[in-house]
């Protein structure tokens, strides 16, 4: 009786465990290329989906860091050269929001949440 019960609770367990790994892997925010290369952000103007987070990955192609900045969004990353970084990003509501490369201000770009 006392191995019944314990085999019926490790189900049990299991079972939310299976349930719950499926419903967070649903709620994923999606990921969202983004590329500094030869000084500029690629693509300049991101569009995302208003009221739900995301995720940016950000691949810096150059020989240098960089930093993806956002005032706006309240965010710094370090992108080093050559490497790739997810920047989360909460859910906006709808606007445009600026960023740029802190250790180069010429690049520019901007989130457009609608």
């Amino acid at each position: 009786m006392r191995r019944t019960l314990t085999l019926l609770i490790a189900g049990l367990v299991a079972g939310v465990l299976a349930v719950a790994g499926a419903a967070s892997a649903a709620d994923a925010p999606p990921e969202i290329p983004l590329t500094i290369d030869k000084d500029q952000f690629q693509p300049s103007e991101v569009k995302v989906k208003a009221n739900t987070p995301f995720v940016l990955v950000v691949t810096n192609k150059g020989a240098k860091a960089a930093e993806f900045e956002s005032k706006d969004l309240r965010v710094e990353k370090v992108v080093p050269a050559g490497k790739t970084v997810n920047v989360r990003i909460r859910a906006l509501k709808p606007g445009a929001y600026a960023f740029f490369d802190d250790f180069n201000k010429a690049a520019t770009g901007r989130i457009v949440a609608e």
